[in-house]
């Protein structure tokens, strides 16, 4: 059996205490012993995306992450952006465009577009589009995507 730590880490403004064995990742972590299960798992390899959360702001790879990695950060997941019955602007754009259809890849590329208006508020199509490309959608054909982030990045959330 693999040693078990204490970790604290705050999930969208909640502080959680949990003990971790060494060896789990924090998309584990999070899924499992915390249950915010909108962050998901598909290639277990870091290529996909799918896992991505933000670890102190920025976009991370939760599959890749040790759970004990995360004491003491500040970690975000696709629950944290909107509330119950108000979705936040980019899940708005997102919906509107129609940028998802089967919804697996949808919480990684909602993350990774997060951390990238936050950082670049207004991107160039082409910083959208490099931003995006480090996450796998096998349904969308990534146009929906990119025009949702674009929409987004310029206060619409409906397409014009």
């Amino acid at each position: 059996m693999s040693e078990v730590h204490l970790v604290a880490m705050t999930v969208n403004g909640t502080r959680h205490e949990v003990a971790v064995e060494a060896r789990r990742t924090l998309a584990d972590v999070l899924r499992h012993d915390l249950g915010y299960t909108g962050t998901h798992v598909g290639c277990e390899h870091g290529i996909c995306g799918a896992c991505t959360v933000l670890v102190d702001g920025q976009p991370t790879r939760s599959c890749l992450v040790f759970g004990v990695q995360a004491d003491d950060a500040e970690v975000e997941t696709v629950e944290g952006l909107g509330t119950t019955g108000a979705l936040n602007p980019l899940q708005e754009a997102f919906t509107a465009h129609h940028a998802l259809q089967c919804g697996f890849c949808t919480p990684g590329f909602l993350m990774l577009a997060t951390a990238l208006l936050r950082e670049n508020p207004d991107p160039t199509d082409d910083e959208i589009r490099d931003a995006m490309a480090s996450n796998i959608c096998r349904c969308t054909g990534y146009q929906s995507i990119l025009a949702a982030v674009r929409a987004a990045a310029d206060g619409e959330s409906r397409p014009g």
